[in-house]
């Protein structure tokens, strides 16, 4: 009995096989479209900004005031730019978007200085963008630290601040978004190749050839999902090797425990797009439905962007349902920290809850099709 049940889903397993290395579109999808999405996302969810236009409004022209410019000058995230027109007109800078911040040294900078008392520089910071905002003031933050710095404690500093960033020392945001990006990736690829696979037999005609065979539902569901599995994972080992040669993301865990909690989260997607393939009928509402359950879900509500904390408790419970949600805390952690499977436990156990729920569903709804 068991070798025909191995048998009739290893016919199925090869079937699949057969139909993907003779699909153009399905080898576009699976191979070139990860890498595509990957480099165009890599370099696109950027949260540095690199060129901050800085208008300089300089009234003491002094020694003082040119060594604190040479601060701005010398960092990577400011382009100063002299000011000479009236303080009035300088929110007209802001709206033909001149300058995303002024800059405004007052006439007795140096005296101040050498009274040791606070001195009064301003900066003005457009924020119609509230986090390039925020981003702004914290670079100009750096750069007055820095120039206090060195003036070697010419200006009073209350307490010295010494901090340790660990992990990510270096504050890239691609060592953040590239392991989110894969999570994004491997969800959306692999509910799109198998939301398709029973929608196809539908649209196809030989879903009535199935009706009139021995073979069990499961055996079809698992003979469909195996080939989808290898080319997943390899789809995973491409991306991921991208994202350490292109980006630099760091790898400081276990290869072996990132393949096995990969083929975890890739079991679940797959599944999900199985689980959606029984409820259409046609390969384009299955493609869309697919697109809808994995993009959205994953940008918004998984932590890939948004942090979950900072969410309305309601839509909080609703990212429990999002299986990137899970798999970010494991790739993030394996990569980044280092962490251990203890440490992974409850999302590592989430996605196995998912996974079984989905592959049942997706079964009983198959063995409705099959009857009905």
């Amino acid at each position: 009995m068991l070798s025909l049940t191995l048998g009739r889903t290893w016919a199925i397993t090869r079937k699949e096989f057969f139909h993907i290395i003779n699909d153009p579109r399905t080898l576009f999808i699976v191979i070139l479209l990860p890498v595509l999405q990957l480099v165009m996302f890599g370099y696109a969810m950027n949260l540095e900004i690199q060129r901050v236009h800085l208008a300089v409004v300089d009234y003491a022209h002094s020694s003082e005031s040119r060594e604190l410019l040479q601060h701005f000058v010398g960092s990577r995230f400011f382009k100063p730019f002299p000011y000479e027109g009236p303080l009035s007109k300088v929110e007209d800078l802001f709206r033909a978007r001149r300058a995303q911040a002024v800059l405004i040294i007052p006439q007795d900078f140096d005296r101040q200085l050498l009274r040791n008392t606070t001195v009064p520089v301003q900066v003005l910071i457009d924020a119609s963008d509230a986090n390039a905002g925020t981003l702004i003031r914290n670079y100009c933050e750096q750069v007055f630290l820095d120039f206090n710095a060195r003036r070697s404690g010419k200006l009073p500093v209350p307490f010295e601040i010494r901090s340790t960033v660990l992990f990510n020392p270096d504050m890239k945001s691609s060592f953040f978004f590239v392991p989110g990006i894969v999570a994004m990736i491997l969800v959306m690829i692999s509910a799109l190749l198998t939301s398709v696979a029973i929608t196809r037999e539908k649209e196809s005609g030989t879903l009535e050839q199935i009706l009139v065979s021995p073979i069990q539902p499961r055996e079809i569901i698992i003979g469909k999902v195996i080939p989808y599995i290898l080319l997943a994972l390899a789809d995973a080992a491409i991306i991921l090797l991208i994202g350490y040669g292109l980006f630099r993301v760091p790898f400081r865990g276990n290869l072996g425990l990132l393949t096995l909690l990969t083929f975890l989260y890739v079991l679940a997607a797959l599944s999900l797009g199985l689980m959606i393939s029984t409820r259409v009928k046609t390969q384009q509402v299955a493609m869309m439905a697919a697109q809808t359950a994995t993009l959205l879900p994953t940008l918004m509500l998984s932590g890939l962007i948004f942090p979950i904390a900072s969410m309305p408790k309601w839509l909080q419970l609703v990212t429990y349902i999002v299986p990137a949600r899970y798999y970010l805390l494991i790739i993030r952690g394996i990569l980044l920290k280092g962490s251990a499977l203890q440490q992974l436990a409850a999302p590592s156990l989430a996605l196995v809850l998912m996974t079984l729920i989905f592959l049942v569903v997706a079964a009983r709804r198959f063995s409705l099709t099959l009857e009905g």
